[in-house]
């Protein structure tokens, strides 16, 4: 029992030394994210439309893919007290204690007028439940070739916008919301 004890206290003294490093199993991730919260914008208007919207949960943070037809150019992602729809100007109620505003010069519809992404899932654009950041997304409307978007989120953190190019002619709009500051 002596030499157990020993050994277990050899062991301890060198991982708190950092001469020997815990697992990754008890790791915790090193997030190191910088981006801050500020407002991100590119200009510019293109001929894409808005096809879809999907989501998905990463370590350090949660990402919301916005797919195009074609290639990307404008768009402005930024905090605001609420969302408001395109035309109209009323509030969009999100849920979460921050709303993030999504604005792509990118209509929802095509050149006749009909739907690229179905209004039926307006509301609900995309299914967030348990994300540790997301809470809601939803298209606040599409007017005059441009589409706004509702993120809600739980707080205002560190968020970035990527611009990538496919699958084929399209592209897609990419904003990570960090988990934590």
């Amino acid at each position: 029992m002596t030499r157990f004890l020993a050994a277990l206290a050899g062991v301890l003294l060198l991982v708190g030394l950092g001469a020997v490093a815990p697992t990754a199993a008890t790791a915790a991730p090193s997030c190191g994210i910088g981006w801050g919260s500020v407002t991100k914008a590119r200009a510019g208007t293109s001929a894409a439309h808005l096809t879809d919207l999907r989501t998905g949960e990463h370590t350090c943070y949660d990402r919301l893919v916005i797919d195009l037809d074609h290639r990307a150019t404008g768009y402005t992602v930024r905090y605001v007290s609420a969302v408001h729809r395109p035309g109209s100007g009323q509030v969009v109620p999100l849920a979460g204690a921050a709303d993030l505003e999504i604005v792509l010069r990118a209509p929802a519809y095509d050149d006749a007028g009909q739907p690229t992404f179905p209004v039926s899932r307006w509301s609900r654009a995309a299914d967030v439940t348990g994300y540790a950041t997301f809470e809601q997304v939803t298209v606040a409307g599409s007017f005059e070739g441009e589409t706004t978007i509702g993120l809600g989120v739980r707080a205002r953190l560190p968020m970035r916008v990527l611009v990538l190019d496919g699958p084929g002619t399209g592209s897609r709009i990419v904003v990570d919301v960090a988990h934590r500051w």
